[in-house]
């Protein structure tokens, strides 16, 4: 098959050589590496033509000759957290994988184990699988181990155990995702064993004094949801207070950045955007002061203008950051600003039943089905992971943890408003 075979993807041998087939295989057996990085690259080039791809690309042909509206009908998947379950030791959820396989050398982070706490949480808020209990428990064991003597925390670990020399600069995003997830665990106290939210507690206690001086915007919004979640369990009129600081932070942002054509907290958008509108909706929750809304509603719906395009969502490239004025990059959507644009559409949705909201979600979603610039599916349906981004030419078929979690995170935000059986239909636009 010489349209998919070359140098990189395997050896090419005449018909009938016995001994070029025996040279190729004894070639191949005696150099691992080679034999690895051709594999790898053969399933790069033909994920394209795998089932679900080759309905997909049916479709469109379809669509393209017909020249008429065809609905095309994605199926929701079933829920699978096999793949999390490989990726995760005693210790916590591995960082990476090589194709489906774990990488334990990328060791572990506090950002993964942190969203992996509130996956399963969620997860076992649905279902009350036995199973994830012992998730649960690890991945609060690594945010535990994780919190410093002064209450902060360090993000990365090595396959040993070790805290790494990354653990040096930017760590106020991997502190404000541990709040948010120590908030929304404790949340869900009422179904939880009663020891695990106890030492929850005890770990968001020594962790709040310490976020004070915490500036970054992303970080603060994860603060706010954490503080959120928090105070639907323990009422505490500090962390009320704390979390109307943040918010107005974010206010002052968003009144020196906004303009007629930019309603926007930075004069940017990079990742996890749809954080920002989200936090300033729950401080409105907590506190019923009308400015965050207001800036929650403007925010969201000028960063909706910027990422759903003809029916679709187009994610800012994380290779070139949609800076004020200019225009984004065209590849490079990972699928963690899926899942959270999901996760703000459905809090939108759940506080105003705004019908648009939900339909944006189903939209969103169909991104990890195939409805994405690449027309070719994100979600892996033989693990339950999910490949780790689009890029220019091809889909990133690793699957590492933040990846896997974002599936998982985004399928059971969805699964609240549709069930298994349900389809999701999407008319296809040229």
């Amino acid at each position: 098959a010489i349209e998919v075979m070359n140098k990189d993807t395997g050896i090419i041998i005449d018909f009938g050589s016995s001994s070029q087939l025996a040279a190729g295989v004894i070639h191949l057996l005696s150099d691992e590496p080679l034999r690895l990085r051709m594999s790898s690259n053969a399933l790069e080039k033909i994920i394209s033509t795998s089932w679900e791809n080759s309905a997909i690309a049916h479709a469109g042909l379809f669509k393209k000759i017909i020249q008429d509206e065809i609905p095309l009908r994605y199926n929701l998947p079933a829920i699978n957290l096999s793949h999390i379950k490989e990726m995760t030791t005693e210790k916590g959820i591995i960082q990476f994988a090589k194709i489906n396989q774990p990488d334990i050398d990328s060791g572990y982070t506090l950002d993964d184990n942190a969203r992996a706490l509130i996956a399963v949480c969620m997860h076992y808020k649905l279902t009350s699988d036995p199973e994830d209990l012992h998730l649960i428990k690890t991945y609060l064991n690594f945010i535990d181990f994780c919190q410093q003597p002064d209450g902060t925390f360090l993000n990365y670990v090595d396959k040993e155990g070790n805290f790494t020399e990354q653990n040096k600069i930017n760590l106020d995003d991997a502190n404000g995702r541990a709040i948010w997830a120590l908030g929304y665990f404790i949340s869900q106290s009422s179904i939880l064993p009663e020891k695990l939210v106890s030492k929850a507690i005890k770990i968001i206690k020594r962790a709040i004094p310490n976020t004070k001086e915490i500036y970054s915007s992303r970080a603060m919004a994860f603060i706010i949801k954490g503080l959120y979640f928090y105070n639907m369990h323990s009422h505490i009129k500090a962390n009320i207070k704390l979390l109307q600081v943040f918010a107005d932070r974010l206010l002052e942002m968003f009144k020196h950045e906004s303009s007629d054509d930019w309603t926007w907290f930075e004069d940017y958008l990079t990742y996890a955007n749809s954080s920002l509108p989200e936090s300033m909706l729950y401080a409105w929750l907590a506190t019923e002061e009308e400015i965050y809304k207001t800036v929650s509603v403007k925010s969201l719906k000028f960063l909706l203008s910027k990422t759903f395009k003809k029916n679709r969502i187009v994610v800012i490239s994380n290779r070139g950051w949609l800076k004020k004025g200019e225009v984004p990059g065209d590849y490079g959507e990972q699928p963690i600003d899926v899942a959270y644009t999901i996760m703000a559409l459905s809090t939108f949705y759940d506080l105003f039943k705004d019908e648009k909201c939900l339909k944006k979600i189903t939209i969103a979603f169909s991104w990890f089905l195939g409805e994405n610039r690449l027309n070719q599916i994100v979600y892996n349906p033989c693990t339950g992971g999910c490949y780790d981004g689009i890029e220019e030419t091809h889909v990133n078929l690793n699957q590492g943890a933040e990846s896997a979690i974002s599936y998982l995170l985004a399928r059971l935000t969805i699964g609240k408003y549709f069930t298994c059986s349900a389809i999701i239909k999407r008319d296809m636009h040229p």
